[in-house]
């Protein structure tokens, strides 16, 4: 008899459980999946707006303590699940990236889309500021009410510090952003940023 995925996820011991939630005045995903692809869904200027919005992550009570000594970092790595995407956005293999169609179809995993088999999402964020178990970020680009799964202390160590290669429709987007400006996702015509 065939296993599930219920009886694999037993047999592998992998279980996940938050250790707290975001609280954001982001409430809805910039970039959501539909019709096997990633689409744009704000304002163009979300993307220079995500970089500075300040959130609050709450850990769970359960875990008074955890967080001691972490108000000694500048930045933390934030490992959460991005609730929000569908079972079909679970399914997507290849997309444009920012749902932008004058950018070459990429294999998910060439992305930081959080459309992805397991909605599993790293982000490097400023600490603002320690509170018990709370603590005040900026650069968090969670919805409010994500499950937050692990914090790390921002280590430049453990990260290349070396010349690193990215893609050339990354640096595309990176200049578009650089430069105030962003093509639209149907490719037809460039947006202003206002942020």
């Amino acid at each position: 008899m065939p296993k599930t995925r219920r009886d694999n996820r037993q047999e592998s011991g992998m279980v996940l459980r938050p250790v707290g939630l975001v609280k954001s005045p982001l409430t809805e995903p910039s970039l959501v999946a539909e019709s096997g692809d990633l689409s744009w869904k704000m304002r163009a200027d979300r993307a220079t707006e995500e970089r500075a919005v300040v959130s609050e992550i709450l850990i769970d009570a359960a875990f008074t303590g955890i967080l001691d000594g972490i108000e000694d970092f500048s930045h933390c790595l934030v490992l959460y699940w991005a609730h929000r995407v569908s079972e079909e956005g679970r399914s997507i293999v290849k997309a444009h990236p920012m749902g932008r169609k004058d950018l070459p179809l990429v294999g998910i995993f060439a992305t930081c889309s959080p459309a992805r088999p397991n909605p599993l999402c790293a982000i490097v964020v400023r600490l603002l500021e320690r509170s018990g178990n709370l603590l005040k970020v900026e650069g968090l680009d969670a919805v409010d009410g994500s499950p937050v799964l692990d914090i790390k202390p921002y280590n430049p160590s453990y990260y290349p510090v070396g010349e690193v290669r990215i893609s050339p429709w990354l640096e595309q987007i990176h200049r578009d952003l650089a430069a105030g400006s962003i093509s639209d996702p149907t490719g037809d015509e460039d947006h202003k940023y206002e942020g």
